[in-house]
Formats: C-alpha cells, sequence, structure tokens
C-alpha cells in the first residue's frame, strides 16, 4: 500500500500500535493478522510497517474501526458487576451488558480486561488504554485472578488435589494455583480460588470435572487489585493517578512521562476554575464538602490458607 502524505502536524503510528493502542490485540497478534491478509487500511491490505494516521478506517477480519489519536487521559474503571450482565457491546438477545453499566466515554472506548459469564458477579475493569489492558490479559503477565466460589457436595482432600495438581480438560492441563478454605456449613461450603489464566467458564468446568456443582461465583481480586468492600453490586469506581501509576508498575509497562505534564496542566486549570468559583460564585456557591475515604483497592499482606 503506498502510503500517502498527512498534512504537516498529523501524528502518524504503525498500525499494529494503534489497534493495540485501541484495544484490538497485542502487537504481535495484529502483525500476524497483517501477515494473514486480514486487515486492510482504507480498503487496502495492510503491510508490516504501514503508518496510520486519525480518521484512517481499518477493517480487522469482519470487524471495522476508525483510528482515534492516543487518548489525552488514561482512565482505568472497576466495576461490580451483577448475575445476569454480559460482557459483550451488544447482545442479539436484547440482554443488558456491562457497557451499558458502565456508560460511554466522550472520547475513546472502554476496553473490558476479561470476562465473567452472566451467571458470575464481582470484579470487572475497564481501560481506555490498549496497552495496558493487553498487558493485564496477556498469558505471559501471570497475573492472579481470585475467586470466591460457593460449592455444593462434600468436597474430600483428594478432589482438592485433583484441582491442585491438574485435569485434563479440551484445551489440556487446568488447575487452580491456590484453593482457599472460606467456610460455610451444611451442603454449601466457600472456597477461594486462585489460578493465574483466564479460560471459558475454567473455575466453574474445574469444579464440575470432580462432580461438584458451582451455586455461587464472583471475582474478588484481579492481580493486585481488589473488590472494594464498600462498591456495592451495579456500581463503577474509577482509579486515582497514583492508583494507575501502581497498576503500571505492577505490570511492567512503562508510565509514559508526557502523562505526568498533561496531569498537572488538567489540575491547574481544575484549581483555577476553583478560585474563580470562590471569588465570583459558582453552581455550587463556593461551598465545598471533604470527601469521605474510599476502601483501598490494592491488596494488604496475607498469610494464605492452603486447603
Amino acid at each position: 500500500m503506498s502510503q500517502r502524505v498527512p498534512p504537516e502536524g498529523v501524528k502518524q503510528e504503525r498500525v499494529q500500535k494503534a489497534l493495540a493502542r485501541m484495544g484490538y490485540g497485542s502487537r504481535r497478534e495484529i502483525e500476524r493478522l497483517i501477515g494473514e491478509e486480514k486487515i486492510r487500511i482504507n480498503g487496502q491490505l495492510a503491510k508490516i510497517g504501514d503508518h496510520v494516521v486519525a480518521g484512517d478506517k481499518v477493517n480487522i477480519g469482519h470487524r471495522r474501526a476508525v483510528i482515534t489519536s492516543d487518548v489525552k487521559r488514561i482512565r482505568v474503571l472497576l466495576y461490580n458487576k451483577p448475575e445476569g450482565e454480559i460482557c459483550t457491546q451488544k447482545d442479539e438477545e436484547g440482554r443488558k451488558t456491562v457497557f451499558q453499566s458502565i456508560g460511554r466515554l466522550q472520547e475513546g472506548r472502554w476496553i473490558s480486561v476479561g470476562r465473567l459469564d452472566i451467571n458470575s458477579s464481582g470484579l470487572l475493569l475497564f481501560t481506555n488504554y490498549g496497552d495496558l489492558a493487553n498487558h493485564l490479559m496477556h498469558p505471559s503477565s501471570e497475573i492472579e485472578r481470585e475467586y470466591a466460589v460457593r460449592v455444593n457436595g462434600e468436597v474430600t482432600p483428594d478432589i482438592i488435589n485433583n484441582l491442585l495438581k491438574g485435569v485434563e480438560l479440551e484445551e489440556g492441563l487446568l488447575k487452580f494455583d491456590q484453593i482457599l478454605d472460606a467456610g460455610g456449613q451444611g451442603a454449601n461450603h466457600w472456597y477461594h480460588v486462585i489460578l493465574k489464566e483466564g479460560k471459558n467458564r475454567e473455575v466453574r468446568r474445574l469444579w464440575q470435572s470432580q462432580d461438584m456443582r458451582v451455586s455461587r461465583l464472583t471475582r474478588v481480586r484481579y492481580g493486585n487489585l481488589v473488590l472494594p468492600r464498600d462498591l456495592k453490586v451495579g456500581k463503577k469506581r474509577e482509579l486515582s493517578l497514583d492508583e494507575i501509576k501502581a497498576l503500571f508498575e505492577d505490570v511492567n509497562l512503562k508510565w509514559p512521562e508526557n502523562r505526568d505534564e498533561m496531569a498537572r496542566q488538567r489540575s491547574d486549570r481544575a484549581k483555577n476554575a476553583s478560585i474563580k468559583n470562590q471569588r465570583f460564585g459558582g453552581a455550587s456557591g463556593g461551598k465545598a464538602q471533604a470527601k469521605k475515604s474510599k476502601t483501598s483497592v490494592y491488596r494488604k499482606g496475607r498469610k494464605d490458607r492452603r486447603t
């Protein structure tokens, strides 16, 4: 494809970098699709090294995208998903989606970090920054996921041993890295299970392989981010800049330093607007109330209790 020359000052970006940033896969996955001739830029087959600019139209297989400029502000959202919602943009059956619940962005789009099935609840992460989403989901990152599971049936030591050792399923050998006894009475017992993969319905299928029925499943942790106790089901919470920086460090992703200057400029504008409102009055009438401190989203040290 012959590269068109963009107007002076318009930023060019390699197509694999732009699509990864927008959440359409890792750079390596995009390069593979280019090699398989499954990506077109403005109707022409893409080649490794092709550049795009904001406004270019790209076809990725059967999906379509319009290249957008880099996000002005990196954002990360925690959402406490209720049962009954599905983790897709649209649903042909008209069921409610998590994207309807969290709302749209004025600029860019929310990218879901992993999924939970319709009958599962708990912690879901969303970001508008594709590189962060890819680092959080890529198997090489080996990020722990922790689930609270209510199991119906008698869980014997042999069953626990099988689940920790590994069970042969369709994808190969799957297992839990840890199983923690969380208490319970009668036939229903709670466990916390930890694993570093996110295959489809993996937690449920592992228990089902031992003839155990999962009656409740809630994700309570993703990496070092925990589901806050004060975040009610169906509610969302956005991470602060410091929390987002800590998340970058957790996944060994370099923080783009130009973001600090952009954040400082936004802070200065907000401060100047606040001073102006105090001097001349504003919608708030110049009154401000201190916000209550929120529960930390980062996990504190904990002594593991292996069953």
